[in-house]
């Protein structure tokens, strides 16, 4: 017997009508999409530490530049 469990409370999957199952085929869908969603989010978050790290040295030389501007 496969079992669905929502809300802490398992389902006999053969009990379902075919809506019920085409509900639940959608419902499976959708979390499987959620779950690589958020992977490719990590992914983005990731690279964009990387890229803002990149930037610092930059963004302090501008700091410097500007340091030097204001003792002259």
């Amino acid at each position: 017997m496969a079992t669905l469990t929502i809300n802490d409370k398992s389902y006999d999957i053969d009990k379902l009508s075919e809506e019920g199952r085409g509900q639940m085929v959608s419902l499976q869908f959708v979390d499987a999409e959620i779950t690589r969603l958020n992977a490719t989010i990590a992914v983005f978050q990731t690279a964009r530490v990387g890229y803002l790290n990149a930037l610092k040295p930059h963004l302090e030389a501008i700091d410097a530049a500007n340091s030097q501007e204001q003792k002259h």
